[in-house]
């Protein structure tokens, strides 16, 4: 059966309507579904029986089922749950004083390969539906009490490898009859695919873009991110300028800082020389080491030095937050976990 959180309110009408039913049943069935947050059709108690049925004969709610759940001493909850197929993904709730972010996964494995990710080796399974997308933020409201203010896609899977699911749920949870989330607080991170980014230019959602970019030249970045060899740091960046010019919107780039790899001086000055002039933010990451993985944190010195050399020549940089380190924050490890021990 059709998952009916899969539809967003146009589409929506366009179903009540294949079935017989009026169209402005869709805004009452999207206010049970992603106001009240109701895990079956029997609870939509203004609708009638008859429709009630209807719906059940015709559709599913997708609710998930929590397979593991972890909670940081921060307060960062990390759930592991399952998409009712027999796979998992993860979700992570993280609680910061303006509000609770919460990163979604987009995808069931990733085609990647960035070799500092807990998600790479794992088997590439499938994309995510949009209701799937959007499950993962109802179902940690549902299982939680809390309410979520920003969304990132930045867990399991590249969001614009996904790009139409993608996209259709970020409208679903912007939507004011969907999750009503302003766009401004929803990110969506790519590895670099580059003519998914002209593509997101293109579809007037003012949400931020983060693009990992992880290296200052073409050879580092390959080595670090196998979708460099399509997409090198020129066509990228180029994309980049362009996405920045068409929507006047600010790109955060993610630096993730290993020891010994992409964490000296000269690789700041690089990238103060790459990103001269443009609308952006450096998001300086402390990388997560992986199991089996090539790369190691840099000393906390080396990523303040980083950090202040790019402020200190115009380009502003922040150093993320760790959250999670007690519970596997590498996104993919719980996964990961989940799969050797099955």
């Amino acid at each position: 059966m059709k998952n009916i959180k899969d539809y967003d309110f146009e589409e929506l009408k366009q179903e009540l309507n294949s079935i017989g039913e009026k169209t402005f049943r869709a805004e009452q069935i999207m206010k049970w579904l992603y106001e009240e947050k109701v895990k079956s059709f029997d609870e939509m108690t203004n609708l009638s029986k008859e429709l009630r049925e209807k719906l059940k004969e015709n559709y599913t709610i997708c609710n998930f089922n929590i397979l593991k759940k972890q909670e940081s001493k921060d307060g960062t909850i990390k759930f592991l749950f399952d998409v009712l197929d027999g796979n998992a993904i993860e979700t992570v709730l993280m609680k910061y004083h303006h509000g609770n972010s919460i990163c979604v996964s987009s995808q069931i494995g990733c085609k990647m390969g960035c070799k500092f990710c807990a998600s790479t080796g794992i088997k590439f399974i499938r994309s995510l539906t949009s209701g799937e997308i959007v499950e993962q933020i109802i179902a940690v409201e549902q299982v939680t009490g809390e309410k979520i203010s920003n969304v990132v896609f930045m867990g399991i899977g590249e969001p614009l490898d996904n790009y139409d699911n993608v996209v259709k749920a970020i409208r679903i949870i912007n939507n004011p009859k969907g999750l009503n989330i302003g766009a401004r607080h929803i990110s969506v991170s790519t590895s670099g695919l580059v003519p998914k980014i002209y593509k997101l230019a293109e579809e007037n959602i003012q949400c931020t873009l983060s693009i990992s970019l992880h290296a200052t030249n073409n050879k580092k970045r390959s080595n670090m991110m196998p979708v460099n060899n399509t997409y090198p740091i020129e066509d990228l960046l180029q994309a980049c300028k362009d996405y920045i010019e068409k929507t006047h919107r600010r790109i955060s780039f993610e630096y993730a800082l290993a020891k010994d790899n992409n964490d000296n001086l000269e690789d700041a000055k690089q990238l103060v020389k790459l990103l001269h002039g443009m609308l952006c933010h450096v998001n300086l990451i402390p990388i997560n080491k992986i199991e089996n993985g090539q790369f190691d944190k840099s000393s906390n010195e080396n990523i303040m030095k980083f950090r202040d050399y790019l402020n200190e020549h115009g380009i502003v940089a922040t150093i993320r937050r760790e959250l999670g380190s007690d519970i596997d924050a590498a996104c993919g490890q719980l996964r990961r976990k989940n799969l050797r021990s099955n």
